[in-house]
């Protein structure tokens, strides 16, 4: 992958950031702290050195939890509209990237799920469900 630049933001789109390729790391994280900070069944990451990562507006509006217990983890989220924002783990070696709030496809797809064995046990694989363009018509009585 060459060189590139991907922009993000949040909701509102008071943050934004970007990440500057090539990208390396593309996961689906189903452990339960990733599971409870997005609400959903795991959560979609992209990991990048902090080098390749840089704040273009709103890092003030960044607000960020630490989990006491946790050795990597951390949450960061927009105080406007509390979507999920990129966090540098503890430590600082990684940045990770909530790939929902890229604005751009960051042409790399996952390579993997972690802490499968963590997964919700509600969860199933999204290739199973029916799929639609849009909101399914609700059914007749």
């Amino acid at each position: 992958m060459s060189e590139m630049i991907i922009k993000g933001s949040c909701l509102c789109g008071e943050v934004q950031y970007e990440i500057h390729g090539p990208l390396k790391i593309f996961q689906y994280c189903h452990c339960s702290r990733c599971r409870k900070f997005t609400g959903s069944a795991h959560a979609s990451n992209i990991f990048v050195p902090p080098e390749q990562f840089k704040w273009v507006q709103g890092e003030i509006s960044v607000g960020r939890y630490e989990k006491p217990d946790a050795k990597y983890f951390a949450t960061c989220f927009c105080k406007t509209c509390g979507s999920s924002l990129p966090w540098a783990v503890q430590g600082g070696r990684n940045v990770v990237v909530p790939a929902g709030t890229l604005d751009e496809d960051p042409e790399l797809r996952p390579l993997h799920n972690s802490f499968w064995e963590s997964r919700a046990p509600w969860h199933t694989e999204t290739s199973d469900l029916p799929k639609f363009a849009e909101l399914p018509k609700k059914k007749s009585k």
